[in-house]
């Protein structure tokens, strides 16, 4: 039976991985397309895969299409691409809606990765979540089939709750690598190194693979400790942007504690929402 033929629209971060990924699933990506010629090269020449940065020389012919792409440039790609009209198309935008497609093919849906991408650090893509979104049962279950080449944790789940799980991801991933690199400046003026952090971080995101967050939270704001607290304060009062964000945050930290605290029927997570299949 021939191989589907796919293409890659995009050679960014997302691209990089997901490239390596079906490459290493024995898939037939054939093609990388990408708005500049440098990144498409790249990747090209990395992967040994055809690369292009014309649109009019991506192929017009293949079996499904997975867009990489800045979720503003999505919308105008899709204007001028040529496809065959039972193409399957894909995108891995956390924050897009599945139907941003459907004018394009009746064969749509979402392949989103729930992880940060780096194109100079490796990752286990088996280790990776996969959300998965699907036009009908017949579509949702090839892009499942699909999926399960490449990880071995897929989700199916519906384009608010995606949307809603970007949100989360970038309170969990973006904010808190923000703050490393307040933290790494805080450091850097007084004469010390940012690795001496490296120890904490490395443990505090270790808890949480064992902890709720609630039961992993520590500090000062955890503890009720007013004097530290308004010590930091202090430091801070030459940097009224940090100071907001210490204030706010640390604001938060303590009510959470004093809702956790009064409010003990609260139930689990688990037992509170319709959780999404999982493959």
């Amino acid at each position: 039976m021939e191989q589907e033929r796919i293409i890659l629209i995009g050679a960014g971060n997302v691209a990089h991985h997901l490239a390596a990924a079906l490459l290493k699933a024995g898939e037939n990506l054939c093609q990388i397309y990408s708005r500049t010629l440098e990144s498409a090269r790249l990747l090209g020449m990395k992967t040994g895969i055809a690369y292009t940065a014309e649109m009019s020389e991506i192929y017009p012919d293949g079996d499904i299409y997975i867009f990489c792409v800045s979720d503003d440039s999505l919308a105008s790609l899709l204007k001028t691409i040529r496809i065959k009209e039972e193409a399957l198309l894909l995108h891995t935008s956390g924050s897009l809606p599945m139907d941003i497609l459907k004018p394009y093919s009746k064969n749509y849906g979402v392949l989103y990765p729930v992880q940060t991408f780096s194109k100079k650090r490796d990752l286990d893509f088996d280790e990776i979540p996969l959300c998965i979104e699907g036009s009908s049962p017949n579509v949702l279950g090839k892009i499942k089939m699909l999926a399960e080449k490449l990880s071995g944790k897929i989700y199916a789940i519906n384009s608010m709750q995606r949307k809603e799980l970007h949100l989360a991801a970038v309170f969990a991933c973006n904010f808190p690598n923000y703050l490393y690199s307040v933290a790494g400046k805080l450091l850097e003026e007084h004469g010390l190194s940012f690795a001496m952090l490296r120890p904490l971080i490395f443990e505090t995101a270790h808890k949480v693979m064992l902890l709720t967050p609630e039961e992993a939270q520590t500090g000062p704001a955890r503890r009720g400790d007013e004097g530290i607290m308004n010590m930091h304060k202090s430091m801070l009062k030459n940097n009224k942007d940090l100071l907001k964000i210490y204030t706010l945050l640390s604001d938060g930290i303590k009510e959470a504690q004093v809702k956790e605290g009064t409010d003990d029927s609260k139930a689990s997570p688990a037992e509170s929402v319709d959780m999404p299949t999982l493959w």
